[in-house]
């Protein structure tokens, strides 16, 4: 049973040990004004409300009603005790509801590994759905690429990653997850019209930022680019995802980057966004869990959330693209 201490300590005397119980048929009385109405509001009998409001007076050494005809009135104590005793009722509401919001959903742990592609417009919502849902589960999401996402499913250190997609390796499970078009982003101050299908080999010498070689999308890019006729003049090396946004936005430079990353580049113009057609470029992410080991409850849950809010983004841009 919960207990309140309450120690007098300007009075001699023993520590009186009050109930939740005991506070609220004091408070009760203390509202009604009677000690038979105060029965009534918590069950209780009269007889037994008297017996727990003097036990408290007897243990706080202090009158805390004065009695008369049936009627009770507050003496100055028990003006100065209601108030505290509201204050720890409110607080043990609180804390009991609190806690209650705990005990729904499921409960846990998990890590999982994301690319920049999956965290910039994905993860957020996905995120506070989840927590909302599942507010006993602790999340942690390691973002980073593909290479040393893949290491860490590999050693356990991950429930799953997404990655684009490879050959694949031992002690890994892998499943398509979504294929998203590829995009040319460049400034919202270049010559291109927002949201307009282009074809990269009809376009000038570009200036191209690109992921180092160890990013499985660096080989994917210089594929597509060579068996295409696209034209390069120059290229910037760059495994940083926020500082390859930035030298864009600011510079003639231009990039190839997964529309999943771009979804909410339609609603604003920090960046012109052109789709890519004659032929399209698309890339697969896969979903990489260790083999080893099954899902647990909780991340299955939070990767169907995940796949979920993942389409929705990319259909807006499947719809474009054909």
């Amino acid at each position: 049973m919960l207990v309140a201490r309450i120690r007098i300590a300007d009075r001699p005397g023993p520590v009186s040990i009050s109930t939740f119980r005991d506070i609220r048929l004091f408070v009760a009385a203390y509202e009604e004004r009677s000690f038979t109405a105060a029965a009534r509001r918590e069950h209780a009998t009269q007889s037994g409300v008297s017996q727990h409001i003097r036990k408290l007076e007897e243990g706080l050494r202090v009158r805390l009603f004065v009695r008369n005809k049936g009627r009770v009135a507050p003496t100055p104590a028990g003006d100065s005790y209601y108030r505290h005793c509201i204050e720890l009722l409110n607080t043990h509401a609180k804390a009991t509801s609190a806690v209650r919001r705990h005990g729904t959903g499921l409960d846990g742990e998990i890590v999982i590994g994301l690319m920049p592609t999956m965290t910039r417009c994905a993860l957020a919502p996905v995120l506070a759905r989840f927590i909302d849902r599942h507010p006993n589960v602790v999340v942690r999401v390691v973002e980073g690429y593909s290479a040393a996402l893949t290491e860490q499913v590999l050693a356990g250190q991950l429930e799953f990653a997404v990655v684009p997609a490879f050959p694949g390796a031992a002690g890994l499970k892998s499943r398509l997850f979504l294929r998203t078009p590829e995009l040319l982003v460049s400034s919202a101050r270049s010559p291109f019209v927002h949201l307009a299908p282009v074809r990269l080999a009809d376009l000038g010498p570009l200036k191209l930022v690109v992921p180092s070689k160890a990013n499985t999308r660096r080989n994917l890019i210089e594929t597509y680019l060579a068996t295409n006729g696209v034209r390069v003049e120059r290229t910037l090396e760059l495994d940083a995802m926020l500082g390859t946004l930035d030298f864009v936005a600011r510079t003639d430079w231009v990039a190839i980057l997964p529309a999943l990353m771009m979804a909410t580049e339609t609603r604003r113009r920090s960046f012109c966004i052109n789709p890519i057609v004659g032929p399209p470029f698309s890339l697969d992410l896969v979903l990489i869990e260790p083999s080893r080991r099954p899902m647990a409850p909780a991340v299955k849950a939070f990767l169907e959330m995940l796949e979920a809010e993942s389409a929705r983004l990319n259909r807006g841009w499947e719809k474009r693209v054909a």
